[in-house]
Order: structure tokens, then sequence, then C-alpha cells
């Protein structure tokens, strides 16, 4: 194995998902539906799409239905079998196979530094990738797969981001670039959600990062900062430092799907996607633009249609 090859990846899952209560009291908000599938499995698929074999989830208390979803369920697939589901059971057991998973827990709600850092014993001294599950990007080119590719080419860290409006950046890691070729960027400073005075450019960091093993030592040394928790910002300053690294502008659609309205925008535009729900979605949006009158005429006419249908 080549010390480039990135077979590993890490997804923090530990957090509270303060922002979708009361929703996740008791729920995960990794599981979450996005249209039919749970946010993590998206997450899940890109870096299976992106050669990863070995998937890292690190979760907390009140997370076992994470490890159910990506285990097999003997009764659910007897009965899918009984009723003449073939397809259904297919999707069922592919959920399960799409790589190896492997879950440790982060005993205490301590930033997303010390999440990572919780999976260092699983890592070894190999390089490895962070994905956070509600930033969804969707590509032809997985997001991931895009990082790797330049991880192999620079042979150092490299982090995903993209332009985000100049009065957002307090909501990101904003990176302190010199640009090296379009799109590609060394970095030669990080801010964590700095005042948009204070940003040194608008490249956020999205959720995307291939990392080499040396970060678990620079983690270790971390002090806490804000709201008492291990930043994984603070930890890459410092790789920078002493290394290069690298970011890289990703080339796709992303959707912050960590806030109410983020999920919101997304699961109507994958809803949009579904070849199955898209049409007839479609035609729901833009009929609920209609004004009032001639809304209520159409669904009434749809209505119709579907009683006549079924009788």
């Amino acid at each position: 194995m080549s010390r480039l090859d990135v077979r590993k990846a890490v997804i923090p899952a530990a957090g509270l998902g303060t922002r979708f209560l009361p929703a996740t009291k008791a729920s995960p908000k990794e599981m979450l539906p996005l249209v039919d599938k749970p946010l993590i499995q998206y997450a899940v698929e890109e870096a299976v799409a992106s050669g990863i074999e070995d998937i890292i989830i690190v979760t907390g208390r009140g997370k076992r239905a994470i490890e159910d979803h990506f285990d097999r369920s003997v009764e659910l697939e007897e009965n899918l079998k009984g009723n003449g589901k073939a397809q259904l059971l297919s999707q069922m057991r592919h959920i399960s196979t799409l790589a190896n998973f492997c879950y440790v827990r982060q005993t205490e709600a301590l930033g997303l530094g010390h999440a990572v850092l919780c999976a260092q014993r699983l890592i070894g001294d190999e390089p490895f990738a962070v994905i956070l599950g509600d930033e969804i990007i969707d590509a032809p080119v997985p997001g991931l797969a895009q990082l790797i590719h330049a991880f192999k080419k620079r042979q150092g860290a490299i982090l995903g981001v993209q332009e985000v409006p100049h009065h957002e950046v307090n909501r990101y890691g904003i990176v302190s670039p010199k640009t090296i070729s379009p799109g590609v960027h060394r970095v030669e400073g990080l801010i964590e959600k700095p005042t948009p005075a204070e940003a040194p450019s608008n490249l956020a960091v999205i959720g995307r990062y291939v990392l080499p093993p040396e970060i678990f030592s620079i983690l270790r040394k971390t002090r806490p900062g804000k709201n008492g928790e291990i930043q994984l910002t603070d930890a890459l300053r410092e790789l920078a430092k002493k290394s290069p690294m690298y970011a890289l502008e990703i080339q796709g659609q992303r959707y912050d799907a960590g806030d109410k309205l983020g999920f919101l925008i997304a699961t109507v535009e994958f809803a949009l996607k579904n070849p199955s729900l898209g049409p007839e979605f479609g035609e729901y949006l833009q009929d609920r633009m209609r004004p009032t009158e001639g809304r209520r005429m159409t669904r009434s006419k749809k209505a119709q249609s579907r009683h006549t249908r079924k009788t």
C-alpha cells in the first residue's frame, strides 16, 4: 500500500443535533431522512464512491440507530422476501455491504477535533478522510474523490472549500489562501468563524478533509477553545506551520443540511431529482406558486383524477 492511498474515512456523528430539536431529542440528526435515505448514508455513499474501504463512525449516547441502519435486519429481509419485494430487499441488503463499518464512542461532546482524535487507533499510521455528514455535495465526481486525487498530486493535507457570501463567513472556518492554480490554493492560515472584516477570503471549509496521521499528535496537544471544545481548525492551523497544506475548490452543488432551511432546500432539490417523485413533485411546486383560486382548482382536479383511477 502506498503512503498516499486513502482507504479510511471518519464520519463524526456524536453531536446533539440541537438545531433540529425537538425532532432530534430521541433520534440522531444523522438519521433524518433526505427524501428516502438518512443523511449519513449520503456521506457513506460518497466515501465508497471515492474509493474508501473502511468507514469509522464516531458516535455518542443515543446513536444506536446509526449502527442498526448499516447492519443487516434479518426480520425485515424475511418480510420483504415473503411479500415478493425483491428490489427493495436487494436495496436493504446493499446498505450493510457498502463498506467495512467500525464504531467508536465519543463519551463527551468535546468538539470536532476530539471526535477525529477518537478514531486514532483505528486509523493508525495512514492518511485518512474526514466527512461531515450534514454537508451534502451533489457532483458528477464525488467531492471526496476530488480531494483524494488532489492529495495524491500535492502530497499534503488538503481541505475542501467553496466560496460563500462575505456576510456568511462567520459561520465557517475560512482559509487564508495563496493561489497555485485555478481552484487550488496553498493554505497560509485558518480562522474559525471570523467577522466579515477579519476574514482573509470567502473560501470556506465545507466538511471534507484528507489529512495525514501527523494531525493526531497535534490534536493531543490542542487546548480546548470556544465552548470548551477541541477545534479541528486549531490543529489544522498548527499542521500548516509544519508542512504544506492545500485547499481545493470542490466542484459540485453543496447543501448545508445542518440547519432547518438548508435541510429543506436539499429535500426539495433531491426530491425533484428523484425519478419516481420528481415529475409529480415538480407539478405540485408549480401549482403551489399559482394564485390561490387556480391552485385549489388544480388540486381538486388531481384529487378527482386519483379517485377515479382507484375506483
